[in-house]
């Protein structure tokens, strides 16, 4: 099999998981092509961040310990039930601009803008510490999003990303809750 170095980032790979620029498909969808490009690069960008937030959610659900640890664990657990419904949203609103949705672990791990959730915490303030900063910053990115997305006058994908911002901002206040006392 054909290996190569990708982006200088000194792992070797297989040359077929080298990424080239994403096809796009047609579409009746009347958005101007131009538009529809930047969105779906734009929204490829917020798909890695979510997915990663869905599994810094998943991390916390299955590694919380202490006596909240029940009240935590199913929290984290609704939390990352909803981020999945969210990468859904994103996918599929990618897939209907006639993109292709690239949620890959790789991709993932070589896009996504969030901060790597630390491994080795268990109490349940260190998880409610590292999830609430990630969810902070996903809900920052969504709103990020929503300007973009009406500055290319996509109200559709706006109105996506602000569904995600709402829920957001409602998830990390349960979560900051444990916090605040």
């Amino acid at each position: 099999m054909a290996r190569t170095t990708a982006r200088g980032n000194g792992r070797t790979i297989p040359a077929s998981r080298v990424r080239d620029v994403a096809r796009h498909f047609p579409t009746k969808n009347d958005l101007p092509e131009k538009t529809r490009d930047e969105v779906i690069i734009l929204l490829n960008q917020r798909l890695a961040d979510c997915i990663d937030l869905q599994t810094q959610c998943k991390q916390a659900h299955w590694n919380v310990k202490g006596p909240t640890f029940i009240a935590l664990h199913e929290l984290f657990d609704s939390v990352a039930a909803d981020v999945t419904n969210y990468v859904d949203l994103i996918a599929e609103r990618i897939v209907q601009l006639g993109g292709i949705a690239e949620g890959t672990i790789g991709v993932v791990e070589a896009r996504s803008s969030l901060v790597d959730y630390p491994i080795g915490i268990v109490t349940g303030a260190e998880h409610v510490a590292a999830l609430s900063d990630a969810l902070s910053e996903f809900g920052r990115l969504a709103r990020m999003g929503i300007e973009e997305m009406n500055s290319l006058e996509d109200a559709g994908t706006a109105d996506i990303l602000t569904e995600i911002s709402r829920g957001i901002d409602k998830w990390l206040w349960f979560v900051e809750a444990h916090q605040q006392a």
